[in-house]
């Protein structure tokens, strides 16, 4: 069992209600979508194979009992399966952040979905997976990044559309350097959004281009 594995590093938490905590990132090489904004695109070829094992051994060496499987989109790999199963066997907190356009319903149902659903901005609209709203529950998070009003719009349609709020944690992120948080926040409170503003704290707290953050 092995993986093709971008990065792996320890940090802090820049995203989702995690936000905050010290968190082992485990990046996981290739994506089959091209958001507009990606910020990660070094992903989609550079990495090493290594096996699950030599992952955990990684992993263990940060002693830190949070860790997030992200990319890239870390679905395409197969393996991601046994080394969540692994990672959960001990004890670890186990997020994974997909880009929402594979199927999520084989997860091991301990482990934390962090969802997107691509608004037109993205240029990625076209590949959301809505069947995957069938396998979230509370513990869950759905990720609507906005460039503007427009994708604002369209994803405060979808949490009416899909009843999201009364499912699932809901989460609007601005792009960085397109639309400050502040008018993001501002579009919230007008509308009563049952929905949580976030930034990408990793960002503020260290160069927005460095990597391994």
């Amino acid at each position: 069992m092995s993986l093709r594995v971008n990065e792996i590093f320890y940090s802090i938490q820049g995203e989702s209600t995690y936000a905050g905590r010290p968190c082992v990132f485990v990046r996981l090489t290739a994506c089959n979508l091209r958001c507009r904004w990606c910020d990660t695109e070094y992903a989609f070829y550079e990495g090493e194979t290594l096996t699950v094992e030599q992952v955990l051994e990684q992993v263990r060496a940060h002693k830190c009992p949070l860790v997030e499987i992200t990319g890239g989109e870390p679905l395409l790999q197969e393996d991601v399966h046994p080394l969540i199963d692994r990672l959960l066997a001990e004890g670890y907190e186990v997020l994974i952040e997909t880009g929402g356009s594979l199927d999520v319903g084989g997860l091991y149902p301990r482990v934390v979905k962090i969802l997107d659903l691509n608004a037109p901005g993205s240029g990625m609209e076209h590949r959301n997976n809505l069947d995957n709203l069938r396998y979230v529950d509370r513990k869950d998070q759905i990720k609507f990044v906005v460039a503007d009003r427009r994708d604002y719009e369209w994803a405060k349609g979808m949490m009416a559309e899909h009843a999201l709020a009364e499912k699932v944690q809901v989460l609007f992120s601005p792009v960085f350097g397109e639309l400050h948080p502040r008018e993001l926040g501002e579009w919230i409170l007008a509308d009563r959004l049952p929905a949580r503003l976030q930034i990408q704290l990793h960002k503020y707290l260290w160069d927005p281009d460095q990597r391994g953050v």
